[in-house]
C-alpha cells in the first residue's frame, strides 16, 4: 500500500515538474511601441515602422495613420530566437530587432517625405517586462 502510495505521488510531482518546464519554455511576444510627432504633417499620409533584425533580415511591421500632428504604432514580435530542441527543452528566448525604421510615406505609398532609422539597443528602452518605447520624442518632418 506504501509502495503504490509513493508510486502515484511520484508520477503526480513528474507530471507537475514536466508541465511547469513546458510551460516556462515557451517564448514571449513582446511589442515595441513607436510614438512620435509630425512636423508639418501632410494632409494624406501615414507613417510605417518596419523591425530589421540580425543579418538584414526584414521583420515585423505596420503603419498608422497620422492624427492632430501625432501617431502610436505598437508592434508584436515572437522573442524566440532557437527552435526548441524537444517539445521547448532548450528554447532560446532572447531575439530582439536591431533596428527601428520609421518612414513617413503618402498614404499611396510612392512618395517618402521621412525616414528614420532608430538602433534599438540605444534608442528604445524597456516599459514593461514585454513593451519597448522610445528613449525620447521621435520628430519626423515633411520638408526633408
Amino acid at each position: 500500500m506504501i509502495f503504490s502510495a509513493a508510486k502515484t505521488l511520484t508520477s503526480i510531482i513528474t507530471v507537475a515538474l514536466i508541465t511547469c518546464a513546458f510551460a516556462h519554455a515557451l517564448c514571449s511576444v513582446d511589442v515595441v511601441i513607436v510614438k512620435g510627432r509630425v512636423a508639418h504633417a501632410p494632409s494624406i499620409a501615414k507613417v510605417r515602422v518596419q523591425l530589421v533584425y540580425a543579418k538584414d533580415m526584414a521583420g515585423e511591421s505596420g503603419e498608422a495613420t497620422i492624427e492632430n500632428g501625432t501617431f502610436s504604432i505598437p508592434i508584436e514580435f515572437l522573442t524566440q530566437s532557437r527552435r526548441p530542441v524537444v517539445n521547448g527543452i532548450l528554447e532560446k528566448c532572447n531575439r530582439r530587432p536591431r533596428t527601428v525604421i520609421v518612414t513617413l510615406v503618402e498614404s499611396d505609398g510612392d512618395h517618402e517625405y521621412d525616414r528614420v532609422s532608430l538602433d534599438f539597443a540605444k534608442d528604445f528602452k524597456m516599459a514593461d517586462p514585454s513593451a519597448y518605447t522610445l528613449r525620447s520624442e521621435l520628430v519626423l518632418n515633411r520638408s526633408h
